[in-house]
């Protein structure tokens, strides 16, 4: 059972470096038959991470979107322009113990995947477990509130 409402789109947006990265990804939720929004970019060019990271981080603050996966060489510069945006918990994961800690402690809704330091393979992974975790509330329910 998933986390979040998959009713709604999933937003997916990256810089150049996230590009083959996100690919992958489309592939996975297409073979999940999943939903979702791809917000670019569309390929290797450079282009700057915030033209993406706004857009998919406005996508779940609005609601249109049940969550967002954001993608750049090191997932900082996405991280930090989704998280500017009221309500976002953007969270930087390369492993899937961080991606599970993320949802369970942090309730993120948005992976950020730092591309360039993830093995194939690895990002699928994180995402099914960042789908799959629920927010545990309690004690961290306290925390987020404070931010």
């Amino acid at each position: 059972m998933y986390a979040f409402d998959l009713k709604k789109p999933i937003a997916i947006g990256c810089d150049h470096a996230g590009f083959d990265c996100k690919e992958d990804l489309i592939s996975f939720l297409e073979g999940e038959k999943m939903v979702f929004k791809d917000y670019g970019c569309y390929s290797k060019d450079s282009v700057d991470y915030p033209d993406f990271a706004h857009p998919v981080a406005r996508a779940v603050e609005s609601g249109e979107a049940a969550f967002g996966i954001l993608l750049c060489g090191s997932a900082n510069g996405v991280a930090i322009t989704a998280n500017k945006h009221a309500g976002i918990r953007a969270a930087i994961c390369w492993g899937e113990e961080l991606a599970e800690l993320a949802r369970k402690h942090n309730d993120a809704n948005i992976i950020c995947i730092p591309a360039r330091f993830v093995r194939d393979g690895d990002a699928e992974k994180m995402l099914d477990t960042f789908m799959n975790t629920a927010f545990e509330g309690g004690r961290h329910q306290n925390r987020i509130a404070k931010i």
